[in-house]
């Protein structure tokens, strides 16, 4: 998933210049509980769109949802290719 790494990627450099007005220098400014905030309402946005809401809705929610992940991922120094290996290992 290479738009994964691509985007994984940014979030670390917003995280290195933080530039301003960047939306992930802003939550890494909040620190891991403004992070873990905007998974939870997230998820939340997830679980409603799955139950009432158009498959459209329900894609931009996933999605909203894994760019946080991939947020946290960032500030807790975990990469794609942790998570990759850690779900091959799975599937043994």
């Amino acid at each position: 998933m290479e738009i994964v790494d691509e985007l994984y990627n940014i979030i670390l450099e917003r995280m290195k210049v933080a530039p301003e007005g960047s939306y992930v220098a802003q939550l890494m400014a909040g620190g891991q509980e403004k992070i873990l905030a905007k998974i939870e309402e997230e998820s939340a946005e997830v679980l409603q769109a799955a139950r009432v809401e158009t498959k459209e809705e329900l894609v931009h929610e996933i999605a909203d949802l894994i760019f946080h992940v991939l947020v946290l991922m960032g500030h807790e120094d975990i990469t794609p290719e942790d998570i990759t290996a850690e779900l091959r290992r799975r599937m043994k």
